[in-house]
């Protein structure tokens, strides 16, 4: 989980020291959003449905040996990219769109590398996307029912 995460936590340090107090909001909705996507991906899909990675039959270079043995469904690297891309999008859309590039790149690399079904990876990025809209709207939300 951390290993996936070393971007992400590099793309918010870089936000935080350089865009002010819009990067600083950017970087702790990243973090959080990106928090709650492992936690939901990682921490209860995974443990909830046991799936194989593809067959290495269907991968044609060497990596195939590298793979996670972990359940392949979802992808939480898929999850996390989107989720911090996605939070971030809202407080400041030029990070957000520049932060898009590679989360694109890493939902493609897990099918690429075999690591990942297509099927994976789009329930990882929804996961991405739900997340991010749940950091943004549930503080809100939970005033709302307080008060």
């Amino acid at each position: 989980m951390a290993e996936s995460s070393k971007l992400w936590c590099a793309a918010a340090v870089v936000m935080a020291c350089t865009g002010g107090r819009r990067g600083r909001t950017a970087a702790v909705a990243g973090l959080a959003s990106l928090a709650a996507a492992q936690l939901i991906s990682n921490g209860v899909c995974k443990q909830l449905v046991e799936r194989r990675r593809p067959p290495k039959e269907w991968i044609p270079h060497d990596e195939v040996e590298d793979r996670p043995d972990s359940s392949s469904f979802p992808s939480g690297h898929t999850a996390a990219a989107v989720a911090f891309t996605a939070a971030v999008v809202p407080s400041w859309p030029l990070a957000g769109a520049l932060c898009a590039v590679p989360a694109t790149v890493v939902a493609v690399e897990r099918v690429q590398s075999g690591a990942h079904y297509p099927s994976d990876v789009a329930v990882g990025a929804a996961i991405g996307f739900a997340s991010a809209w749940l950091t943004r709207h549930a503080p809100r939300l939970i005033l709302r029912r307080l008060l």
